[in-house]
């Protein structure tokens, strides 16, 4: 494999001088040729400015970025003939139909009528969209318009494909849907880069994931990689409203030989790591019954990457709050 996407320090601050917010700060990293790559982390964190940067539509400040062998910043028009696009608000023309769209989209990037007709056809194909592509765009679903969003960022055949929260507002089905037709766009060659705050997204989908918490890389690496850093089990736990609970709860487990780590989540959960959550479970149970400490729900559970989150962070990649509205692009 080779590399398709190169960055290296990349940075980008917003604000007027003196009062600038650091929303990328220096981040490097190299995605290969044909994989998913998920770029996982809380809104806000720096993900889509990363990706404007990356293709061409914010410039970097400092450090330096390739994309299908060209440099972002000194060969912008070359970059963008080689990529697509497919950002969270779409780009469709909703009185034109969805072959129309395609046909329109394919043409401007310089291909011949026949040629980019068949693409068309192979595309709707592709991405289930052929039994309603004559229909205007406007009495599309949101599933439907998501789906023609992809096609456009795709037809005229790009060597990589960017999406900027692909999923945002789909259900369930239309997600898992969506993930299908990713996976068979990389099947046929094209590299996925996709931006993403849902954790079963790019632990379900991404072959390797970079997580980002406030423009800094905190974690990178395959999903199973990344998960077996954090080794054990994890058990989270509600006790019951009372005066100091939570506060006696954490007392009766610090310092307890099974547990290895022990956070409050942002919703007055306790999480705790152990070594194995067979034989944890009872001693919890028993250390907070001793003490009068009524517990509501208890769960266990292997690791998982809002788990790694937590490791790299100290909070949970589902509590992370956004940064300042310049910023949270």
């Amino acid at each position: 494999m080779d590399q398709v996407i190169a960055a290296a320090g990349l940075r980008k601050h917003f604000g007027r001088p003196g009062h600038q917010i650091e929303a990328v700060g220096g981040v490097s990293f190299e995605v290969e040729r044909g994989e998913i790559f998920g770029f996982l982390g809380p809104n806000g964190a720096g993900k889509t400015t990363t990706l404007r940067m990356l293709t061409t539509l914010l410039p970097i400040d400092a450090g330096t970025a390739t994309v299908a062998g060209f440099d972002v910043a000194h060969h912008s028009g070359r970059v963008r003939q080689r990529i697509g696009y497919v950002s969270q608000l779409g780009g469709a023309d909703d009185l034109a139909t969805g072959r129309e769209n395609l046909m329109l989209q394919g043409r401007l990037y310089g291909g011949e009528k026949r040629a980019v007709a068949a693409r068309v056809d192979d595309v709707l194909g592709l991405l289930d969209l052929a039994g309603f592509a004559e229909r205007r765009v406007r009495t599309y679903s949101g599933g439907q318009r998501r789906r023609l969003d992809v096609a456009l960022g795709v037809v005229h055949e790009p060597t990589v494909l960017f999406l900027d929260e692909p999923t945002t507002g789909l259900d369930p089905q239309n997600r898992a849907n969506r993930w299908d037709h990713l996976r068979s766009l990389r099947e046929q060659g094209t590299t996925v880069f996709l931006t993403t705050h849902y954790l079963e997204e790019a632990d379900s989908l991404c072959d390797r994931v970079m997580i980002i918490d406030h423009g800094s890389i905190v974690a990178e690496g395959s999903p199973r990689e990344l998960k077996r850093q954090v080794m054990g089990d994890s058990v989270l736990l509600e006790v019951a409203d009372e005066p100091n609970g939570l506060a006696r709860a954490r007392g009766a487990l610090e310092g307890a030989g099974f547990v290895r780590e022990m956070a409050t989540t942002a919703d007055g959960l306790l999480r705790l790591y152990v070594d194995d959550g067979a034989r944890a479970l009872p001693e919890v149970l028993r250390r907070l019954d001793a003490i009068d400490v009524n517990v509501k729900t208890i769960s266990l559970s292997a690791p998982s990457l809002d788990d790694v989150f937590l490791a790299k962070t100290g909070r949970s990649l589902r509590d992370g709050t956004a940064l300042p509205a310049e910023v949270a692009a």
